[in-house]
């Protein structure tokens, strides 16, 4: 969740979070801060026909790989708080056979959309529904509750009081965990399919939509809802009060929760926030060849067109339109350039945003001055074993030097390069540090240009290092 409300996201201000998390491309990050802030100028112009009209200023990103294309794209979903999803422009094909159909980026879209705002809405009722549960567990121990007391009974005075005050005791001990290990009996609803179908059915990510829909009502023909019930259509588990709370905090959730109030909200937030970011566009362009993969691969493209132009995409929660979905596509094109794409595809990018290789002062900040950076990560990874590292500058500047001369002389992979250093560069560290527990490891130029001079003379880096 983001920190800030949309109005506060002005373009300077998504800049600043995303250099929190991203060493330069200040193109590229402007342009992306752009499009975000003319979102929610749209949402206030008045006129709806005008408003309509407007369509996002989708963005194009080009330059090698490592240098913070995909980052700046994940980085921008979290301070938007929008319905985000990534997908692999290489998964499509052309008529999705193989593949997948170019229209199940917006099916996903949809689904994750309703699935976030299915848990906001839970989130609201869950105090309620614990308060339910509470109640619920404590019949199921057999506590007498006093609401049920006749109020024409002997003494109803007296026993509304002692079953007050000890219902009162018990809930106390309910909710500080002291019955958790106690055991109930619950009601649960048996499944219609046996639950290897479902999970069969489940695990199917490929699976076009409608023909899923298909398969699980031909099962629930096989399995009618009634299958394997007894008399009252209800089964009885023993379980633990702990997971018997869980279990009827969530069925009291589900039951507080508008679903069609949540589908709508959902279709309507992807339909007018929604970011899709489309990686690796480059690999579906045409190499010149008129048949064969080099078809399929333009046919991909033609196919992905009228999705980022606007269309209609037929969803299991309703029609979406992607008028004003935000797309933003990305590509290192080292074999072509982005004028290689369909002219037409070129046409719906209108922003180009190209990024550039990564320096050696660049790779210093990004271990030095970026949020929650390697060092700091390996720091507090050797922590949970009391071992400390000190990282100080120079031992940086030489990991960063390392790492650039790789990058110069092998694959230049960015900043991905850095991970790698790093992984062997502390490989005997973390491979004995829970017998070096107390001991503290300074991590300097000497440390650092000892490990790179013995890794050189047993080929363990170029081994090591793709």
């Amino acid at each position: 969740m983001s920190k800030y409300s949309v109005e506060e996201l002005t373009p300077s201000r998504v800049v600043a979070e995303l250099n929190r998390f991203i060493i330069g491309q200040e193109d590229a990050k402007k342009a992306v801060a752009v499009a975000l802030r003319n979102r929610w100028r749209r949402s206030k112009i008045e006129d709806d026909f005008l408003r309509k009209e407007i369509t996002p200023r989708n963005i194009l990103m080009s330059g090698p790989t490592g240098v913070g294309k995909t980052e700046i794209a994940r980085r921008l979903a979290e301070i938007s708080n929008a319905p985000f999803l990534k997908v692999e422009a290489t998964k499509f094909t052309e008529v999705g056979y193989v593949g997948r159909d170019v229209e199940s980026m917006i099916k996903d879209l949809v689904k994750r959309a309703v699935n976030e705002k299915k848990a906001e809405e839970t989130e609201i009722v869950y105090q309620k529904a614990e308060e339910i549960a509470k109640e619920q567990i404590l019949d199921l121990l057999n506590v007498p509750n006093p609401e049920k007391l006749p109020k024409e009974s002997e003494d109803f005075e007296e026993k509304y009081k002692r079953q007050t005050d000890y219902r009162k005791k018990m809930l106390e001990k309910l909710e500080a965990g002291k019955l958790d290990d106690k055991k109930v009996k619950i009601p649960v609803q048996r499944s219609a399919m046996p639950v290897p179908v479902l999970e069969v059915i489940g695990s199917s990510e490929n699976m076009p939509e409608d023909l899923d829909n298909m398969i699980k009502e031909m099962m629930s023909s096989i399995f009618p809802p009634n299958a394997g019930k007894n008399e009252n259509g209800k089964k009885e588990k023993t379980v633990s009060v702990a997971e018997a709370f869980s279990t009827i905090v969530q069925n009291e959730a589900e039951k507080m929760i508008d679903r069609e109030k949540i589908i709508r909200d959902a279709l309507e937030w992807v339909e007018n926030e929604g970011i899709i970011f489309i990686d690796e566009i480059d690999k579906i362009i045409a190499s010149g060849s008129s048949h064969g993969p080099d078809v399929s691969r333009e046919g991909v493209q033609r196919d992905i067109l009228p999705i980022v132009e606007g269309c209609t995409v037929n969803t299991k929660y309703g029609p979406v339109r992607t008028d004003h979905i935000l797309f933003i596509a990305a590509g290192a094109f080292h074999m072509n350039s982005p004028e290689d794409l369909i002219p037409e595809l070129q046409g719906r990018f209108p922003i180009k945003a190209q990024l550039r290789s990564l320096t050696k002062n660049d790779f210093v900040k990004i271990l030095s001055e970026t949020e929650n950076s390697l060092p700091v990560q390996y720091a507090e990874l050797m922590k949970s074993e009391k071992v400390t590292l000190n990282f100080t500058p120079s031992g940086i500047e030489e990991i960063a030097s390392i790492a650039f001369e790789e990058n110069s002389t092998t694959q230049d992979i960015g900043a991905r390069r850095l991970q790698s250093v790093m992984e062997i560069l502390l490989e005997d560290i973390s491979f004995s540090a829970s017998e070096k527990s107390g001991s503290k490891i300074k991590i300097d130029k000497a440390y650092v240009n000892k490990w790179y001079k013995s890794a050189r003379e047993n080929e363990k880096l170029s081994n090591y290092i793709i």
